[in-house]
């Protein structure tokens, strides 16, 4: 039990859900030479193709001359009948006679879209049937849209009603989470397949082509775009730090920011920053969006009035709007800057 708003509430220890609802198909039936059909006394029929839906056999039922003797062939009759050796088959059903001058003026009996006061109709047996004795008056018939060129066409659409329960799954296998970062970066401190090398002051960084391209725009244009070069097995990076590069390698390979005190070798508040700003800077540069926006969620938490003038003007430098605006309602506040704005 656990109490809501003073009201006691059960909590179950398992629970299941039961979907009662329809499997639906439809078939059209073209009865060509209607005329010839008349005659045929009433009881007698003309049948469709059997046809399945929801698991099931059906076929529809026409009878020119009615079903009925004591309607002395004054009108059509149209059925449905379960073609399929089964008992107690629930179904919906629509039967349409079409208009076929294009004003869509149909003839429509339907169970569809509407509320049943004693649910859906039960077949009980091969052979039951559902459907109208008097569906239409002939002589209206012969006068109307729905006969054209002698002919007529009806459609049938039948909805199986099933019973579908879903519950907790069980299951004996254990799904792993995902190791896909960790072995990507387990390929690149093996160095096996690498096929570029970067050297970044006094430290080499060896990693590979297609990954670095599948991340960065910037690799993907330098190595396979129109002007790159994918020959190039050596490149020279001037304006990183090594620990930054290694740090943006990582995260290139695995989604996920290394551990900057690790990297630093310090604990301090300000050289986590200070990395950051330069990861931020790394990121911009190669177009990671993501560590982009990653360094600037860490900036902001970490913002305090010894890293703000710093931060703002990274910022600035690079157009990282949000992180500018933060950095500004920051300064702008007197409780963080005790009462004097850095900017006057």
């Amino acid at each position: 039990m656990s109490t809501v708003g003073g009201i006691e509430q059960l909590i179950p220890d398992s629970v299941s859900t039961s979907f009662i609802e329809t499997v639906n198909g439809s078939h059209q039936f073209t009865i060509q030479g209607y005329s010839l059909a008349k005659g045929m006394s009433p009881g007698k029929f003309i049948q469709s193709d059997i046809f399945s839906v929801g698991g099931y056999d059906w076929a529809i039922y026409f009878y020119p001359d009615g079903k009925n003797p004591e309607d002395q062939s004054s009108y059509i009759s149209l059925f449905i009948a379960l073609a399929s050796d089964s008992n107690d088959i629930r179904a919906l059903f629509e039967l349409t006679l079409m208009d076929q001058s294009g004003k869509g003026k149909h003839k429509v009996h339907s169970h569809f879209d509407r509320a049943l006061e004693g649910g859906p109709y039960t077949l009980k047996y091969k052979g039951s049937m559902w459907g109208y004795k008097r569906f239409f008056k002939r002589s209206a018939l012969e006068t109307s849209d729905y006969l054209k060129d002698d002919c007529l066409v009806i459609n049938c659409t039948v909805g199986v009603v099933r019973a579908r329960l879903e519950g907790p799954k069980q299951y004996g296998i254990v799904l792993p989470l995902s190791n896909m970062g960790q072995g990507l970066k387990d390929l690149l401190d093996s160095e096996v397949g690498c096929d570029i090398a970067f050297q970044v002051g006094d430290e080499t960084y060896k990693a590979h082509k297609l990954i670095l391209a599948a991340r960065s725009p910037v690799f993907r244009a330098q190595f396979f775009g129109p002007i790159g070069n994918n020959n190039v097995d050596r490149i020279v990076i001037d304006d990183i730090e090594p620990s930054i590069f290694k740090a943006m390698l990582s995260f290139i390979y695995t989604d996920v920011l290394p551990d900057v005190h690790e990297i630093t070798g310090s604990t301090s508040a300000s050289s986590f920053t200070n990395m950051i700003q330069h990861l931020l800077a790394a990121a911009d540069l190669y177009d990671l969006a993501r560590l982009k926006i990653l360094c600037e969620v860490l900036l902001c938490e970490k913002l305090d009035v010894d890293n703000v003038a710093t931060t703002l003007a990274l910022a600035e430098q690079h157009q990282f709007l949000q992180l500018k605006a933060f950095c500004l309602e920051f300064v702008a506040s007197p409780a963080n800057l005790g009462g004097d704005s850095m900017l006057d």
